[in-house]
């Protein structure tokens, strides 16, 4: 049921600018029918729901007492936005979130002016905003830059090396740390709130820096005394002495859903001359509806949903998600091998590792925000004998890339990673699609590269790299359900290097790597039913090739096409390197390589994003027509 929810001063609000013209007795209604918008809004989309209900009053009173766009406000990850957007002239297009041609789910550069920066990987706001704040101060220009940062983005170490860089910014710079989980607030109450506001107020930094000024002519360990006095006594009331010793100004905590404290704060923080400040606001995820508020995940994304029950719209039954069946199958290998522990980087659910904490907690490590850590970290204990897997996804895999390279594959340990989110992942979009991974590491010495066809090659996969200990070893698979194929009883630990043919025949060679397999095989059988005999082959591993298979069928076939969910510089650019470096392209073979398109692509429904890219069968056959120089019909073209 589709429920319009009744919003008739939201309706009066387009713009921030509409925002401004409201007076502070009117905010908190609309802030009320603002929550009660996204929430039908999300309701109809799916997408992240309780992140942007945690931030309502926050948003409201960000674009009410700063002058946006002047001002730039950067949402870290961007999961939060919605309110955002509704609030930035973009409400009549929230019912197109996450599909094709709609609104992104993360802030994006090219969709608004408001949207200064396109986020979405975690804990990147405040580098941002650094750089926003002092270029205007540099050129002379007014505005201020503001960052929204979760507590859990304040796990990652590049939070910390841009707060320790910050001073450069003065007081062009906000912080404000959204802290909706970890306990790290005392309580929040009236004692707390009217201290907050204090000690933002112009009297008391006024009376402040007269105090500075008054230490500062003292002898140097007086001078340094009063220094520790006046930090002590406000990292006593509030916490905030890690934040005072990186260079900010400390305020808070306050709450996060009181208008009453967040406006005055706010402005006293916008008017204030010292800086950079950090306002540490406390707020709770799923606030405001009933069912998210009381669900473990807070409702952090949905499907569609019923906005009177919150039932999410179910799934059709079918097979088991690649995740499940990767979970399932590391379960296995721990069962068998105390040795075989794992890592996530925030993502325990999102890997599957929930399920391998439950049964192993003692070797499960989830290390927040931190790939680079997680990565260095499992090189640690494959050093010492472990058998660490590190589950991340693609995307963010790249994140820690200099640790694969320096701490892992040159000194050939054998961590195994297991890279979930493997080629587009449809409403996520460019910024969460795993183009990349096959490329990034396939070029490295010692690596092994392999890519799951289906749900039971991935099975096979965990099973290979957990018994692999001679060097690193990775394995990909998608997002979403498996093909359905049956699942091995026993895994087997598959040849490194060495693929499979799955389909014979004489003219034409397919070389897949990944889930393509399906749609190689239905090109096959169109292949077939024109006369033009087909093999396809399921290489399985991106390195070591399996040359000798490639060999023989280059040797054999008129035409080899290569066909991956990847980016250039992948499969297809080793196996023409290969053929390159062995003259098997002398004799006149046509090779012809298949994979993502060199763009970023927006969010789609995935079929629709591999049919934009040219993957799927219709356009592999017609590659194939093409370098045998044949028309649609089959029928032989003249040369030129």
């Amino acid at each position: 049921m589709v429920t319009t929810p009744h919003t008739p001063l939201l309706d009066t609000v387009d713009t921030p600018d509409d925002l401004r013209k409201l007076q502070p007795t009117q905010l908190r209604q609309l802030a009320d029918e603002l929550r009660d918008e996204m929430i039908a809004t999300v309701g109809q989309t799916g997408g992240h729901l309780g992140s942007g209900l945690g931030v309502v009053e926050l948003t409201t009173a960000i674009h009410y007492v700063f002058e946006t766009p002047r001002d730039r406000l950067i949402w870290d990850v961007g999961h939060q936005a919605y309110p955002h957007k509704i609030l930035t002239g973009r409400r009549s297009r929230m019912r197109t979130l996450r599909q094709g041609g709609g609104l992104s789910g993360f802030t994006k550069r090219s969709e608004s002016e408001y949207d200064p920066f396109g986020t979405a990987h975690s804990s990147t706001s405040i580098s941002a905003a650094l750089g926003f704040a002092v270029a205007n101060k540099l050129s002379g220009q007014p505005g201020k830059a503001i960052a929204v940062i979760g507590d859990g983005a304040m796990s990652a170490g590049m939070a910390y090396e841009a707060m320790n860089n910050a001073a450069a910014a003065g007081n062009r710079l906000v912080v404000i740390l959204n802290d909706n989980d970890m306990s790290i607030a005392p309580p929040v109450g009236g004692l707390s709130a009217y201290l907050a506001r204090l000690v933002s107020s112009r009297p008391f930094l006024e009376l402040r820096e007269m105090f500075k000024a008054i230490s500062r002519r003292l002898p140097e360990p007086l001078h340094k005394a009063a220094r520790k006095t006046d930090e002590f006594a406000r990292g006593m009331a509030m916490g905030g002495t890690l934040f005072e010793e990186l260079g900010f100004y400390y305020v808070g905590p306050i709450d996060g859903h009181s208008l009453d404290q967040l406006i005055p704060v706010l402005e006293n923080v916008r008017d204030a001359a010292e800086g950079p400040c950090l306002v540490h606001v406390v707020t709770q995820k799923g606030k405001g509806y009933a069912p998210a508020e009381n669900a473990a995940d807070k409702y952090h994304g949905v499907q569609k949903f019923d906005v009177i029950t919150g039932e999410q719209a179910k799934s059709a039954a079918g097979p088991p998600s690649y995740t499940n069946v990767f979970a399932q199958a590391l379960l296995a290998e721990a069962a068998r091998d105390a040795t075989v522990c794992a890592i996530t980087a925030a993502m325990p659910s999102g890997t599957g590792l929930d399920k391998f904490a439950k049964a192993y907690p003692e070797r499960l490590f989830d290390v927040g925000i931190a790939e680079q850590h997680a990565v260095t970290f499992a090189a640690g204990l494959a050093a010492q004998g472990m058998r660490p897997f590190c589950a991340i996804y693609s995307t963010f895999l790249q994140r820690a890339y200099d640790q694969v390279v320096h701490d892992v594959a040159i000194q050939n340990l054998p961590v195994r990673f297991a890279i979930d989110r493997a080629g587009l992942v449809g409403a996520d979009g460019a910024t969460h699609a795993g183009s990349f991974d096959v490329t990034y590491l396939a070029t490295l010495p010692n690596m092994v590269v392999m890519a799951a066809a289906d749900e039971a090659e991935l099975v096979h996969m965990v099973h290979t790299a957990a018994m692999h200990d001679s060097g690193p070893i990775a394995f990909r698979y998608p997002r979403g359900n498996g093909v359905g194929v049956e699942l091995p009883a026993v895994p087997e630990r598959l040849a490194i290097g060495k693929g499979r043919v799955v389909h014979e025949g004489s003219k034409v060679a397919i070389l897949s790597l990944g889930t393509r397999l399906g749609e190689a095989l239905k090109a096959a059988d169109l292949l077939d039913a024109k006369g033009l005999s087909t093999t396809v082959a399921d290489l399985r591993f991106a390195k070591p090739l399996d040359v000798a298979l490639i060999r023989r069928l280059m040797a054999s076939h008129e035409v080899v096409v290569t066909v991956e969910e990847g980016s250039i510089g992948g499969l297809g650019a080793h196996v023409l390197t290969m053929a390159s470096d062995e003259g098997l392209t002398d004799a006149g073979l046509r090779i012809r390589t298949m994979r993502l398109p060199d763009v970023f692509q927006d969010h789609d429904a995935p079929d629709k994003q591999y049919d934009t890219a040219g993957l799927n069968a219709p356009q592999i056959v017609d590659t194939v027509l093409k370098a045998l120089r044949h028309n649609s019909a089959g029928v032989q073209e003249a040369r030129a």
